[in-house]
């Protein structure tokens, strides 16, 4: 490895807390498959499996008096590839990627799925590197913040589903969703969607590719006004 490679490695080391023993391991938990055949695809494979029981270890002992269901959605919201990409990017791991041509020239190092299948990597690598309670501690470091910030009442939860919550507590009429509109041809279709909120009297529209996503931003746009009062 040239020097200018292993200072840039360093410098991550110091970005994740962690400083390698064999810093080969983290090399590869970086390198996208397009690279050649020394990817980073298994480690991401066990990187996998080690967070999802991380997490639902943490939560666990965290949350004795929440259920079964609600420690499941929970840890599926914490370990999705949307909350691992955010978690790549405040390490700012697109700088550290190592990709081939046609993943660089296509923008691949902000490619989200490639920046979690990076963090899951990551994860891998420090558990081959020194063992569970390592990586343990990793895991906890990384996503301190967000465990920290869990409200677990509702993370996890769509907007349509926080939305009914809301307004079933407040004992007032459960929202309208009509579908405004749908153009476009079949498999581009765009729907506008409305949600009517009895309570304030008002519709809350949105538009996306298909309906479910629509009801979902137009129920989040009513959400914003409703926890206001």
């Amino acid at each position: 490895m040239d020097f200018e490679k292993q200072a840039k490695l360093k410098k991550l080391e110091t970005i994740l807390g962690y400083n390698f023993k064999n810093i080969n391991l983290l090399k590869q938990a970086l390198t996208h498959r397009s690279m050649g055949a020394k990817n980073n695809e298994r480690m991401e494979f066990l990187g996998d499996s080690l967070v999802n029981f991380i997490i639902a270890d943490i939560l666990f002992h965290q949350y004795k008096k929440n259920s079964e269901g609600d420690l499941s959605r929970i840890r599926a919201f914490l370990v999705k590839g949307e909350t691992l990409a955010i978690i790549g990017k405040k390490l700012n791991l697109s700088n550290y990627l190592m990709l081939g041509p046609g993943e660089l020239k296509s923008g691949g190092f902000r490619r989200e799925s490639i920046i979690a299948d990076a963090v899951e990597a990551i994860i891998a690598s420090v558990y081959e590197d020194a063992g569970h309670k390592a990586c343990y501690e990793f895991v906890l470091r990384i996503y301190a913040k967000k465990l920290q910030k869990l409200d677990p009442t509702s993370v996890g939860k769509d907007a349509k589903t926080r939305l009914q919550e809301l307004l079933q507590a407040r004992q007032e009429n459960l929202p309208e969703y009509t579908v405004i509109s749908a153009s476009g041809p079949a498999h581009a279709q765009e729907f506008v969607v409305s949600c009517f909120v009895a309570k304030i009297n008002r519709k809350f529209e949105a538009y996306a590719t298909n309906r479910r996503k629509a009801e979902q931003l137009s129920a989040e746009q009513a959400l914003i006004v409703l926890e206001k009062k």
